[in-house]
């Protein structure tokens, strides 16, 4: 078994007296070995990668200017400062930071904020506060981003029906859609959280193609309008979006903010990496993604500067009356695509959270015979469709939503530069000045952005940062109360090699078969064991004491899944270990233990689980507010025999009362 294995937490990752468990999300645990051509794994990242900030020209640009014109100071200088701030920071925060650096910072070829930190607790062989601090927070902060995006892109899409009520020969015959538009909004967000359930695997094999044509849509609407005023590519020239920032002060900070709506899906270039690879993302994003994005906010801005009413809506007036209403059905499609990359990001990042023992079990369901990474969880997905909705009625427009969108994506990159810096220190072992020289301008330029997304805290920005904060919490919560809950068994509980001595004494009923009994504590006796002891007077000829391990990498090589530890001919201890992507399948890595001379038959087996229940106790190192959000969460926590594929008619459990 590997050596950088992490401690696991008690098995009150759940209700039941069961190991702590591992799972995949909606990525391929097999993400290293991509399968099929460079370029065709570039053409499903086009769908999948880059679905969030494909759709931000929709927003993007119309936010940052609109802060100029409401000031009184849109002119020609200003609006290309404002597009080379655009550019800039796309190639600043995107294409040097993740593309070029920190794309290389992966774990076993996966990226994203957990699997930084299941890097770093691997080398250093434990969990700081530090780094326990900085993974909730981008744990917590990308959940925020997985609420707002799909509510601001596709309320954003569906506002163009708004220029509809203007164009000759539709607005005769076509009633006002205003009043319209939330509720399709709400009828699309609906349908797309309903239909998660089937899987994705049907329609995701059209999201590379869809997204391929709007960026091509992108590049044609932007190169029609370069030409009305072509002093536009001015913009590629720093310059400008400095002496924007330094001539309005206070007013530059504000649009900064703004700008930062051009780069929200950043993060999913290093999230995503596992699941096409690196050479595939950087290839889509240099050649065909970022020229994409550069031409349409370049074509926005030479449009804006020849006439400036078109200001309200820039992307969708790029194009002729005629093709507005194919425009918008388009935008409408491809925001559908980028919030279905969104909601399964969550499904993955929930998934890492709880095998790095920060949240309790959820249920999970595969949707595909063939793709492990295809699954469904549906009590994420509900909780998601409500705080999406919540958004949309609450603030009702994309102009609204902007000010609340960039906290959450701003946060959570900084988070990704800090555990960078610290894998740069601790795992590769660089000098400080090194690691400081490449990261830390990156850090500068994150920590720009969140101070002037800070800016708009009471105009809806406290949304994303008090559900950041409720979710740091519960994962503070999580991990607290199980380590109680392990310390407070561990006292309580007899050491397995001396129960087993008394036992060789005694002489209980022995029926024939094995027992499998399921425990995160492979040292001491699982209280299932002592319970069926206590009261059934009853040991099986063969029993299996079996812990199921997390490794902080993707996924564990097969020699190193298992290890068997005879300790009498009665009695083994076996520890299996599984990857943090991985699917635990705990009777098929028992099956594969037959190779090793383990006599397993799931027909002549009995699954052991201790089903626990929590009493809360003032005295029991938490506050009684705590130990109360403790037994909520484990309460909730999906049933163990699921979680590890153990068939339900195989399976045994036996409660136990413990006060927390």
């Amino acid at each position: 078994m590997t050596e950088s294995v992490a401690e696991t937490t008690d098995a009150a990752s759940s209700p039941h007296d069961g190991p702590n468990g591992t799972a995949n999300g909606d990525r391929k645990a097999s993400s290293h070995s991509h399968s099929g051509s460079v370029w065709g794994l570039a053409l499903g990242s086009v769908g999948v990668v880059f679905g969030d900030i494909g759709t931000s020209p929709l927003y993007a640009l119309r936010e940052s200017v609109a802060h100029t014109a409401r000031a009184g100071v849109l002119d020609r200088n200003n609006v290309i400062g404002v597009v080379s701030l655009l550019l800039w920071a796309l190639i600043i925060t995107v294409t040097l930071k993740y593309v070029l650096v920190l794309m290389r910072a992966d774990n076993k070829g996966e990226g994203g904020t957990l699997s930084l930190l299941a890097l770093i607790e691997g080398k250093l062989g434990t969990r700081t506060a530090f780094v326990f601090t900085l993974g909730a927070a981008g744990a917590a902060l990308f959940y925020g981003d997985s609420i707002i995006t799909p509510a601001i892109s596709v309320l954003s899409a569906v506002e163009g029906l708004k220029l509809l009520s203007d164009v000759d020969g539709i607005k005769e015959w076509l009633p006002a859609l205003d009043p319209y538009i939330l509720p399709i909004t709400v009828v699309i967000l609906t349908g797309l959280f309903a239909v998660q359930s089937r899987g994705t695997e049907t329609v995701a094999k059209w999201f590379g193609p869809i997204m391929a044509v709007w960026f091509a849509i992108l590049i044609g609407g932007g190169l029609i309008h370069i030409v009305d005023d072509p002093g536009i590519f001015l913009a590629f020239d720093p310059l400008r979006g400095v002496e924007f920032l330094t001539e309005h002060g206070l007013l530059g900070f504000v649009v900064l903010g703004s700008v930062f709506l051009a780069v929200t899906g950043g993060e999913a270039l290093y999230a995503d990496m596992g699941h096409f690879g690196r050479r595939p993302i950087q290839l889509a994003w240099l050649c065909f993604v970022f020229p994409a994005l550069a031409i349409n906010y370049l074509g926005q801005g030479a449009l804006v500067l020849h006439r400036p009413e078109t200001l309200k809506q820039p992307f969708f007036l790029m194009f002729p009356s005629w093709a507005l209403i194919p425009m918008i059905l388009m935008a409408t499609i491809a925001t559908i695509i980028a919030s279905q990359a969104v909601i399964t990001g969550a499904y993955s990042m929930t998934q890492q959270a709880v095998q790095l023992g920060l949240l309790p079990r959820f249920e999970t369901r595969h949707t595909s015979e063939t793709l492990a990474g295809q699954i469904y969880m549906p009590r994420v997905n509900w909780l998601l469709l409500i705080g999406v909705l919540f958004l949309v009625l609450l603030f009702k427009s994309s102009d609204n939503l902007g000010a609340a969108y960039g906290i959450a994506v701003t946060g959570t990159m900084l988070v990704t530069s800090l555990l960078a810096f610290t894998v740069f220190r601790h795992v590769w072992r660089w000098p400080v000045w090194l690691s400081a020289l490449i990261i830390a301008p990156f850090i500068c330029v994150d920590t720009v952005f969140l101070v002037s997304n800070l800016l708009k805290l009471f105009e809806g920005g406290y949304v994303p940062v008090m559900l950041a904060c409720s979710i740091i919490v519960a994962m503070w919560t999580w991990v607290r109360g199980t380590k109680i809950v392990f310390m407070k068994s561990r006292r309580e509980s007899v050491p397995l090699d001396s129960l087993v001595r008394m036992l060789a004494r005694s002489k209980p009923f022995r029926p024939p078969g094995m027992a499998v009994f399921l425990t995160s504590d492979p040292e001491t006796a699982p209280a299932a064991l002592m319970h069926n002891l206590k009261h059934n007077s009853v040991l099986h000829a063969k029993n299996v004491i079996l812990t199921v391990k997390t490794a902080p990498t993707p996924s564990v090589p097969e020699d190193n899944r298992v290890m068997i530890e005879p300790i009498t001919d009665d009695f083994t201890r076996i520890v299996v270990t599984f990857g943090y992507m991985e699917t635990p399948n705990v009777p098929k890595a028992l099956a594969a233990c037959r190779k090793m001379g383990l006599k397993f038959d799931i027909m002549t087996t009995t699954f052991f689980v201790g089903k626990r229940t929590f009493k809360a106790s003032p005295t029991s190192g938490m506050p009684l507010w705590q130990d109360k959000l403790f037994i909520a969460m484990a309460k909730d926590a999906a049933n163990a025999t699921d979680f590890y594929h153990i068939p339900s008619g195989r399976v045994v459990e036996l409660g136990q009362q413990i006060t927390v």
